[in-house]
Order: structure tokens, then C-alpha cells, then sequence
């Protein structure tokens, strides 16, 4: 989506290249979102995660299984968002 738009960005592959605990918390804050709202369901399902698991608990298991976490996520500054649709993405232009 990005490179059709010729937009430059840097690409991280989280699955190769986990986000720590800090990490996450960080782009949290800038999803303004919970992680549970994030959670791959499916993945949460397959890996036994129950759905009254706490923010902290359920950040620490994002970390050491980032298949957890929908992706892409794109971040531009203190603003990030969900790739899904990817058209989502172009939205981190406009809130500029």
C-alpha cells in the first residue's frame, strides 16, 4: 500500500524482530487502544490465551509470541493505526 503510493517508510518484521514489553506499551498508547482490542483472535484461541487475561499479562505474551498482534501497524510520530484495511494507513498522512 505504501510503496504503491511511493510513501517512505521503514518496514520491521515483527515476527522475526519481536516488540518488547516497553515497545508494545508504547504503541499502545499511541493506538489508544487496549491490547486485547489488537489480539489476533484466532492466534489467541490456538496459543490458550482466556479472554479475562489482564493488559499487563496479555503484553507479556504479545512480546513472546508477536503472531498475537494484527499487522501491519503503521506509526508516524505519536499517532499509530491498524493496517487493517490498508487503506488505514494513508489516515497517519492526514493526521499530520
Amino acid at each position: 500500500m505504501l510503496n504503491e503510493h511511493d510513501i517512505e517508510h521503514t518496514y520491521r518484521e515483527t515476527t522475526r524482530d519481536p516488540l518488547t514489553i516497553d515497545e508494545l506499551r508504547e504503541l499502545f498508547t499511541k493506538l489508544q487502544l487496549r491490547p486485547r482490542v489488537v489480539l489476533r483472535a484466532r492466534d489467541a484461541n490456538k496459543a490458550g490465551i482466556p479472554s479475562d487475561m489482564t493488559d499487563d499479562v496479555l503484553l507479556e505474551h504479545m512480546a513472546s509470541n508477536p503472531k498475537l498482534l494484527q499487522r501491519p501497524i503503521g506509526i508516524l510520530g505519536d499517532k499509530a493505526v491498524v493496517g487493517r484495511p490498508p487503506e488505514n494507513l494513508l489516515t497517519l498522512l492526514h493526521a499530520r
